[in-house]
């Protein structure tokens, strides 16, 4: 993300616009972040595979449905 960062600024000038494709990705990002963390601390079992799930969820969401959208920089 942070490369893709530098290179947007390079070419439309902005690090960051908030279109629907940047804006999911930074929510599976922290998502999985998340889950890594908790992971570490101590969070097993049931609650580690729902989160897993839902965060499995956003990414399909984020590939079929946000991409219907066809809003913002990242139309093709």
């Amino acid at each position: 993300m942070i490369t893709g960062a530098i290179w947007a600024n390079s070419a439309w000038g902005t690090y960051w616009s908030w279109s629907p494709k940047e804006t999911s990705s930074l929510i599976i990002w922290v998502v999985y972040l998340s889950f890594l963390h908790l992971r570490t601390i101590g969070w097993r079992g049931k609650k580690m595979a729902l989160l897993t799930i839902f965060g499995f969820v956003l990414v399909l969401i984020s590939f079929f449905i946000i991409r219907q959208l066809e809003l913002g920089k990242h139309t093709f």
